[in-house]
């Protein structure tokens, strides 16, 4: 009787609870729409954009100047749930990332540099 009552317990607990899975995103790359590598344009309102990366919750983006490594300003450092970010940039030479976040991983990072006249 007490095989039967804990088959029956093991059952239930089984099939009551949601299996909760995160996709690993770890060696994908969010594949950025604009502005590509070296763009050169003018400086004012730019609107940063990218396709969907399946498996993603949301998205960092980070923008520096004049670039990550020699940075004399990180002009920007946030979350965002959309697959494009809008910011007010000055002329001057900029390195930008995006990357892909959830719960358990992040996507690769790629390097663009961008110039504003």
């Amino acid at each position: 009787m007490k095989k039967i009552v804990l088959v029956v317990f093991l059952v239930t607990l089984l099939s009551s609870c949601e299996a909760i899975f995160v996709d690993n995103i770890s060696d994908d790359t969010v594949e950025v729409l604009a502005p590509v590598n070296e763009t050169v344009m003018a400086a004012g309102t730019i609107t940063f954009s990218w396709k969907a990366l399946e498996g993603a919750e949301a998205y960092k983006v980070r923008i520096a100047t004049p670039n990550f490594l020699n940075a004399t300003q990180i002009v920007a450092d946030t979350l965002v749930t959309k697959t494009s970010f809008t910011n007010i940039l000055e002329a001057g030479e900029y390195e930008w990332v995006v990357y892909g976040v959830n719960s358990e991983y992040q996507s690769l990072e790629e390097i663009y540099s961008l110039t504003l006249n």
